[in-house]
């Protein structure tokens, strides 16, 4: 698993990972966001979303763990089909199956935060793990990717 650390000084720069990584993206990869309360979570999936063609609001997950974004739907218009989940509300990983996790995921890009509590992805060879913590100038994400984004690390 390849691992590099990005400096995260600004909302630009976090903007400008976001956009990085959406242009990478392929059906069935996972995005696993790691780190804190308020090291930027919610925010780097928010430029995903964005950046992957999402004009609108992109409500946080808190509440209903999983929302899910469709190609060619009114207004979201992504390329191609996303699930945003935030576990942090998850108390055993099963219950990621019993909200059906799997089906959600078939096709699609996955972007987790809190991932531990649904078991972890960063087995699975196209999870893209971000840890993201907060620095001095801002944050740093700690990238380590699985073997499908070998060649594909945004910078």
């Amino acid at each position: 698993m390849t691992s590099m650390t990005i400096a995260l000084p600004d909302l630009a720069a976090m903007d400008a990972l976001g956009r990085a990584i959406a242009e990478r993206l392929q059906p069935g990869d996972v995005i696993a966001l790691e780190g804190g309360l308020g090291a930027g979570k919610t925010t780097l999936a928010r430029a995903i979303i964005a950046a992957l063609g999402h004009a609108g609001e992109v409500p946080s997950p808190s509440f209903s763990i999983i929302e899910v974004y469709e190609p060619g739907a009114k207004g979201q218009g992504v390329r191609l089909p996303l699930v945003h989940a935030d576990f942090y509300r998850l108390e055993h990983p099963d219950e990621a199956d019993e909200i059906g996790l799997d089906d959600y995921r078939e096709g699609a890009v996955l972007i987790a935060e809190w991932p531990g509590h649904a078991g972890g992805f960063a087995h699975e060879p196209g999870c893209l793990a971000l840890t993201l913590e907060i620095a001095e100038q801002g944050r740093i994400a700690i990238a380590r990717g699985g073997a499908d984004w070998l060649g594909r690390m945004p910078q």
